[in-house]
């Protein structure tokens, strides 16, 4: 049992599905049941659906006109645990994903009053679905961007299924959770939870 279970922590699990809501996306289901397991370990949050909102392409924290980005990043900023959940498309994240890492690469020059990235002590996780093989590539992208922008990792963190290749059965479509998407799912949770409170109660040095 961690002995830290009791410190409150909050995620937020950014969906990058082409399609906007309220159509049925198996980014948002997996990022949900991450989300659930997630609870399981005293972590509470929502899911934004990047499609819903106007992000403008760029690398500024805002770019102005409407850019629903300062919104998102301002709920990012008030939690300890991002999750960001893609599909795959033509062997990559999507690039709602891509524009998603562009944004967050502004907390590059983002920094507190000791020199640290506003992302720095924050856990980060990926959720990957899709028909075809790719899904280690598609996290190893995520995992570097993730970390470039001041995100820590823990183990194990990606949760992921892919279908055959030229069949057209998505994740939502399956009758039951894969017995090891499960599993992973709940290792994400397990190690992603601990991690965070670590990093909470102990934060990076200064730069």
């Amino acid at each position: 049992m961690d002995p830290n279970r009791n410190t409150p922590l909050r995620a937020v699990a950014l969906v990058c599905t082409l399609t906007p809501s309220p159509a049925p996306s198996s980014s948002q289901l997996l990022a949900e049941q991450t989300m659930a397991a997630l609870a399981e370990h005293g972590v509470t949050g929502k899911t934004v659906r990047i499609a819903d909102h106007d992000v403008k392409p760029g690398v500024q924290t805002d770019m102005g006109d409407g850019d629903a980005w300062p919104e998102i990043r301002d709920t990012i900023l008030g939690t300890d645990i991002l999750i960001l959940s893609t599909p795959i498309w033509l062997g990559h994240p999507s690039s709602i994903a891509q524009r998603v890492l562009e944004r967050l690469n502004a907390e590059i020059s983002e920094s507190d009053d000791e020199g640290r990235m506003l992302t720095y002590g924050k856990v980060a996780a990926v959720c990957v679905v899709g028909n075809e093989d790719g899904a280690h590539k598609v996290s190893a992208d995520l995992f570097q961007g993730l970390n470039d922008v001041g995100f820590s990792l823990a183990p194990n963190a990606v949760t992921y299924w892919v279908g055959e290749a030229m069949q057209g059965t998505d994740y939502q479509d399956l009758d039951k959770t894969p017995e090891k998407t499960a599993a992973s799912t709940a290792a994400l949770a397990a190690n992603t939870a601990h991690l965070a409170r670590r990093l909470k109660g102990t934060p990076y040095p200064a730069s």
